[in-house]
């Protein structure tokens, strides 16, 4: 059976608690800890145990499993957000998602900025609309500014995309005033998530200049229920691009800290992308590292998510943006429909494989707008 990961159940009027999905079927690990850290309707309990105590679970649910436990089937569950997010940060590590961007908005110039090769750019977002898979995500409003015009108007946004993430979840914090270093990242990340960063273009485009994405993020974004372990995906770590000019110190990480996840996109029934995680220019060691390096402190239930990710190849863009050239090129979808951007009722779904194990998918369904 193929694994998927941590996460948080229920069962009928039962409470929320901790269980690991296998396959079609929820092992419930409530009562199974020497602390009962699994009863929690959160994994922060269990996440800030740290390294040794994650892996010794992932091999003692292993057995179970290839012992034949007994699952409770997945038609029966009803998964919750698995974690309690404290911080979000939204990284751009992609280099083709980061080039595809800076051609649509910068044609005469160059497209990556100063900074991109020199460090990982990133964003605060808001931990307070992070989703779980299966929730609907409102159509937001906000001001955006037309073509054409010269002062902005209000209403619901036109532009509404999907953003094609991984995120690293953190068990383990650190303490104010001290970095992180990029080699302590698996002391401190527990695992990985499917993360859809839901983007509203127009109110983003007017709003991000001088300080960066606000209103066009902060609505909604949504992750797996279930939070696969990298004690699980281990043998996907490959080798990592190489990276001109050379990091700064506090950003060199040799190895093999590229993670091979095959993943792709369905937009209202039809797979508009396929692509792979490991082509990310930026690492997420380095985004910790540099998250942390002027010493803020890292918390149990930190999300720090990778910005989309996209491929070379046509068909390999995490972004509606990107496969349809900012509207200039709609994709058809199975009904016979074109997209520019996301219509309400389009369902988004978010698929990831790392080897054998199956992460976490996450789905969405844009609801109608409810501003005035």
């Amino acid at each position: 059976m193929t694994a998927v990961g941590f996460g948080v159940f229920s069962r009928g009027d039962d409470r929320p608690r901790v269980g690991f999905r296998v396959g079609g079927g929820v092992l419930d690990l409530a009562g199974s800890g020497r602390d009962d850290v699994f009863s929690a309707p959160s994994l922060n309990p269990f996440l800030a145990q740290g390294r040794s105590a994650w892996e010794a679970v992932v091999e003692r649910v292993q057995r179970q499993v290839a012992n034949g436990a007994d699952l409770v089937p997945l038609e029966e569950v009803t998964p919750h957000l698995p974690f309690e997010p404290a911080d979000y940060v939204d990284f751009y590590s992609s280099l083709e998602h980061a080039t595809n961007l800076g051609r649509l908005f910068r044609p005469d110039s160059e497209p990556l900025l100063p900074n991109w090769r020199h460090l990982p750019v990133g964003y605060h977002g808001r931990s307070g609309t992070i989703v779980p898979s299966g929730t609907p995500v409102t159509r937001p409003c906000g001001q955006a500014r037309r073509s054409g015009d010269v002062e902005p108007v209000f209403g619901p946004s036109t532009r509404l995309d999907l953003e094609l993430e991984l995120g690293a979840v953190v068990g383990v914090g650190s303490a104010l005033g001290e970095p992180v270093s990029a080699s302590a990242f698996r002391d401190h990340a527990f695992g990985v998530v499917l993360v859809n960063d839901w983007s509203a273009r127009d109110l983003q485009a007017w709003e991000y200049q001088p300080l960066g994405p606000f209103l066009g993020k902060s609505f909604a974004t949504s992750i797996s229920a279930w939070v696969t372990p990298f004690a699980l995906i281990e043998d996907c770590f490959t080798l990592s691009p190489s990276q001109d000019p050379e990091p700064l110190p506090y950003l060199r990480c040799p190895g093999e800290w590229a993670l091979d996840v095959e993943l792709e996109v369905e937009v209202a029934g039809t797979i508009v992308s396929r692509t792979n995680a490991r082509g990310l220019y930026w690492t997420m060691p380095q985004q910790l590292a540099h998250a942390t390096v002027n010493g803020a402190s890292l918390r149990t239930g930190d999300l720090l998510a990778s910005g989309t990710i996209s491929g070379p190849e046509p068909g390999s863009e995490g972004s509606l943006i990107e496969l349809t050239w900012n509207g200039a090129r709609p994709i058809r979808v199975g009904d016979g429909s074109e997209r520019a951007f996301l219509e309400d009722g389009d369902e988004v779904v978010l698929r990831g494989r790392a080897g054998e194990v199956e992460l976490g998918e996450v789905r969405g369904t844009v609801l109608p707008v409810r501003c005035r």
